[in-house]
C-alpha cells in the first residue's frame, strides 16, 4: 500500500483551477509540488510565468489550460492563448476538446481547434486534450473523441475539466486506453476531476493497466489531475 501511494503521488498534476486562485495560492501550490515531488502543477494561464519562476531548477512541470472549461472558443482564440502560455514557459497545454461539437458529429470544428493549438505547441511540449468524458456519456463516443484527439496531435488524452457533474470514471479511462493501445505512437492518459482518495486513484490506475499492461503507467505516460488527492495520499 505504501509503494502504491508513493507511485501515485509521483503521477499527480497538482491542480488549482479555482475561480479564486491567487498568486499566493499558486506559490503555495508550487512549494507543495516541489516538496512532495509530484509530476506537475496545473494553473490558470495568467499564473504560468509565476509558477515557472518558483519551479525553476526543479523537475516539476508546468501545465495550464486553454479553451477551458466550456470548450466553445474559436480555433484562432485558442491558438493565441496557447502561443502565449508557451512563451510564458508552460511545459504542457491542457486543451478542452470542443466536446459539444463532437457530440453533434461536427468533427470539422473540433479538428480545427486541435490543429490550431498543435501548430503552436512545440513537439517537446505536451498537448493534453480534455475530452470531457462525463458529458460525452457513452464509451463509444469517448473512444471516438480520444481517437480524434490522437489523430490531430494529442500527446495525452484527459478525461475531464473537473467542472461538470461527472468526471473521471474507470469506464471512461478504459475506453481511452483502448484507443491508446492501438495508436501508432506513445500516448499518455490523464484522469482528472473527482479523484479524492487512494481507492479512487487506484481504481483508475487499474482500469488503464488492465488494457495497457501492469507497469505501463509512469509519470511520463499517466497523470492524475487533482487538487485534494495529495492530502489523502500523504495521510496514508
Amino acid at each position: 500500500r505504501h509503494a502504491l501511494t508513493r507511485r501515485l503521488i509521483a503521477m499527480i498534476d497538482l491542480t488549482d483551477l479555482s475561480d479564486s486562485s491567487s498568486p499566493a495560492d499558486v506559490e503555495r501550490l508550487c512549494s507543495r509540488a516541489m516538496e512532495h515531488r509530484v509530476a506537475a502543477v496545473c494553473v490558470w494561464p495568467e499564473h504560468v510565468r509565476r509558477a515557472g519562476r518558483q519551479l525553476d531548477g526543479s523537475n516539476v512541470r508546468i501545465a495550464t489550460v486553454v479553451n477551458f472549461p466550456a470548450g466553445d472558443d474559436r480555433a484562432f482564440d485558442c491558438s493565441v492563448i496557447a502561443d502565449r502560455v508557451i512563451a510564458d514557459g508552460a511545459d504542457e497545454v491542457d486543451l478542452v476538446l470542443p466536446y459539444r461539437a463532437v457530440s453533434a458529429g461536427d468533427h470539422e470544428r473540433a479538428s480545427a481547434v486541435l490543429d490550431a493549438v498543435r501548430a503552436v505547441v512545440p513537439a517537446e511540449r505536451h498537448l493534453k486534450v480534455i475530452l470531457e468524458t462525463g458529458e460525452l456519456g457513452n464509451s463509444a463516443l469517448v473512444g471516438r473523441a480520444a481517437r480524434l484527439a490522437i489523430d490531430h496531435g494529442a500527446d495525452f488524452v484527459k478525461t475531464s475539466t473537473g467542472k461538470t457533474s461527472v468526471s473521471a470514471t474507470p469506464e471512461a479511462v478504459t475506453a481511452m486506453a483502448h484507443e491508446v493501445v492501438s495508436a501508432s505512437r506513445p500516448i499518455g492518459i490523464k484522469p482528472s476531476g473527482g479523484i479524492r482518495t487512494l481507492e479512487d486513484a487506484a481504481a483508475l490506475l487499474h482500469a488503464v493497466e488492465a488494457v495497457l499492461g501492469v507497469g505501463w503507467a509512469t509519470p511520463a505516460s499517466f497523470r492524475l489531475g487533482a487538487s485534494s488527492l495529495l492530502d489523502a495520499l500523504l495521510a496514508e
